[in-house]
C-alpha cells in the first residue's frame, strides 16, 4: 500500500497562501530595495531603516500573494501549475485570504510609523498598486510590467525615508526595475503560457509572441544600461561594474536557458535572478565599501 499525504493544518495552508516555502518573490523585491537604501545612505545605511523596509518588503510581498490568489482563484484552477493552491483548492476561503492580507499590510503600515510624512504617503500608493495588480491582467497586454512598478515601489521609499524627497534619479531606478520585471516575469509567464492562452488573461509572454526570447533580452539590456547611468550619477567605479558584469553573466545564462522555451529551463531562468539582483547589490555596497 502507499503511504498517503497527511492534511495540511490551516496554518500550513496559510504559509502557502503567502509563499513562505517560496520566498523568490521576496529577494526579487528586497535585492532593488536594498539597493537604493545603500544609494540614497552614501553606502551607510542606518540600520533601523534596514529593518523596517526588510521586514516590510517581506510582509507587503506575502500580502500581495494573498491578494493575487484572490483575485485568480478561477483562474487558477485551470492551470496545472496552481491549481493546488489553497484557495483554489478550496482548502482556504476568499474571506480568509483578504483577512490576512489586510493584516500583514496594516503591519508593515505600522513599521512605517516612525517614518516621515512621504513614506507614508506613498506607502499608500505602493499599498493600491499591489492590491490592483492581479486585475491588470484581465486588460492590459504586459501586467509584467505594472508588476515591476510594484515589485520596485520601495525604491523612491528608500529615497524618501534618508533624504525626505525622491529625487528624479529613484524614479529612473524604478523605471529600470520595470524593465527587469519584465524580464524575469515573461520568463516566468513563458511556462504557464499554453494555460493562459486557453482561459484568456493577458501576459507579456502572449504579447510578445514569437519574439519573446528578444524582448526578454532587450530588457535585460535596458535594466542594466539604467543601472550603468545611476551608478555615473553617484561616481561608482570598478566593484559597481564588476558587479553589472556578473549580472550581464546572469542575464546571458538566462538567454542560453529560455531560448528553447522549454518550461523547466524558463522557470529556472526566472528563478536565477535572484543571482542577478544580488551581484547588482553586491557591486553597489562594495564599491561604497571600499572608499
Amino acid at each position: 500500500m502507499h503511504a498517503t499525504t497527511p492534511p495540511l493544518s490551516k496554518l500550513e495552508l496559510y504559509f502557502r497562501l503567502v509563499r513562505l516555502d517560496k520566498p523568490i518573490g521576496t529577494v526579487l523585491l528586497l535585492w532593488p530595495t536594498l539597493a537604493a537604501l545603500w544609494l540614497a545612505s552614501g553606502g551607510v545605511p542606518d540600520w533601523k531603516l534596514l529593518l523596517i523596509f526588510s521586514l516590510g518588503t517581506f510582509l507587503m510581498r506575502s500580502a500581495g500573494c494573498a491578494v493575487n490568489d484572490y483575485a485568480d482563484q478561477d483562474f487558477d484552477k485551470h492551470v496545472k501549475r496552481t491549481a493546488e493552491r489553497p484557495i483554489t483548492s478550496g482548502r482556504v476561503s476568499g474571506k480568509e485570504a483578504l483577512a490576512i492580507a489586510a493584516g500583514l499590510s496594516l503591519l508593515a503600515f505600522l513599521l512605517i510609523q516612525p517614518l516621515n510624512i512621504l513614506v507614508k504617503q506613498l506607502s499608500v500608493a505602493a499599498l493600491v498598486i499591489a492590491a490592483t495588480y492581479p486585475y491588470f491582467k484581465r486588460f492590459f497586454a504586459i501586467p509584467q510590467a505594472y508588476l515591476g512598478i510594484a515589485f520596485g515601489f520601495g525604491m523612491p521609499m528608500a529615497f524618501a525615508a534618508v533624504q525626505g524627497t525622491v529625487p528624479p534619479v529613484a524614479w529612473l531606478l524604478l523605471a529600470g526595475n520595470v524593465f527587469w520585471a519584465v524580464a524575469y516575469d515573461t520568463e516566468y509567464a513563458m511556462v504557464d503560457r499554453d494555460d493562459d492562452l486557453k482561459i484568456g488573461i493577458k501576459t507579456s509572454a502572449i504579447t510578445f509572441g514569437r519574439f519573446d526570447v528578444a524582448a526578454i533580452m532587450l530588457c535585460y539590456g535596458v535594466h542594466l544600461a539604467i543601472l550603468l547611468a545611476v551608478g555615473w550619477h553617484f561616481g561608482l567605479g570598478l566593484p559597481f561594474v564588476l558587479g553589472l558584469a556578473i549580472a550581464a553573466g546572469c542575464a546571458i545564462y538566462h538567454y542560453v536557458l529560455i531560448r528553447g522555451r522549454e518550461r523547466a529551463p524558463c522557470f529556472a531562468a526566472f528563478r536565477h535572478n535572484n543571482y542577478l539582483g544580488a551581484a547588482v547589490f553586491a557591486g553597489i555596497a562594495l564599491d561604497y565599501a571600499l572608499r
